[in-house]
């Protein structure tokens, strides 16, 4: 596997022969110094370019940064339309390991290269086109601490989708079921347990894309119980996963809000507690747990 050092100058020199690269900044968590460093983090590269389309009509350009194992181009795709700004990206894993994720962008936009984010650092500017960035931090993506409506409309969406679940198993829908139980109600529970472990740290952290580093705040008995709601192979295990979510977030919320002195709609949450116990009975004869 090429070294990181290999990389870098792999992308520079690159940028430095061509003289349609005008600029190169960085972003992604190799500006982070707060993130783990490791094999797979990406290069998160942006050539700012005198004109995009050059590079697209030639593409064999992009050849000389290695074998590629898989390569997605999100702008040229037709299921998973990116969204029109000009630019144009190559996500790019070479079969050393090594990834490289590539946008062109055109010099019109180099004022925005970086799009706001202060998760960034420029690694050449030619002339001088880019604005100068201040000590690149992840404070944009700290934990904010919810309002008061956020904070019940989070309840609200958790317990109101957790009878979708109870519907889907009744009927032995299985994939119906699990679908809402995983991407709404687990989801919910990841943003109270965010916001938990944001008060206990001031709201001065951040725990990553999809909640990657939420494990690194939450006690042992935390972490098993949150792996165990990711037991979804059967319908027991879609009922156990269910209503332990229920408890855990039922716990949680009663905690938060009276940390915050937020108002909780402990009732409504103890209805559909009641709406799942009764439905988890009269499925198979099962003991609640």
């Amino acid at each position: 596997m090429r070294t990181e050092q290999e990389m870098f100058r792999l992308i520079l020199d690159t940028a430095k022969e061509d003289a349609r690269i005008l600029a190169v900044g960085m972003n992604g968590s190799r500006t982070n110094q707060r993130v783990p460093k490791d094999s797979f983090q990406d290069f998160d590269i942006v050539y700012i370019v005198d004109d995009v389309e050059p590079f697209l009509e030639d593409q064999q350009w992009i050849d000389r940064f290695g074998t590629r194992l898989i390569m997605q181009t999100p702008e040229a795709m037709t299921l998973f339309p990116p969204t029109e700004n000009g630019r144009f990206t190559y996500l790019m894993l070479f079969e050393d390991g090594n990834r490289i994720d590539l946008t062109l962008c055109p010099k019109e936009q180099a004022n925005d290269w970086n799009e706001g984010d202060r998760l960034a650092e420029i690694l050449l500017d030619k002339e001088q086109l880019l604005p100068v960035l201040s000590k690149a931090t992840d404070q944009d993506y700290w934990i904010k601490k919810p309002t008061q409506e956020e904070f019940l409309d989070c309840c609200n969406e958790f317990w109101w989708v957790s009878t979708y679940v109870v519907k889907g198993l009744c009927r032995n829908e299985l994939l119906y079921a699990a679908d809402p139980l995983y991407e709404n109600c687990r989801k919910e529970l990841l943003r109270l347990l965010s916001w938990q472990v944001g008060a206990e740290n001031d709201y001065m952290i951040s725990v990553g894309k999809n909640y990657k580093y939420l494990p690194n705040y939450l006690s042992d008995k935390n972490n098993e119980c949150l792996l165990k709601t990711m037991r979804m192979s059967n319908g027991e295990q879609l009922w156990e996963s269910l209503i332990l979510q229920q408890k855990t977030f039922s716990s949680l919320a009663r905690t938060f809000s009276r940390m915050n002195h937020f108002l909780y709609d402990h009732i409504q949450a103890e209805k559909v507690i009641a709406y799942t116990k009764k439905h988890y009975v009269i499925g198979e004869n099962r003991q609640y747990k």
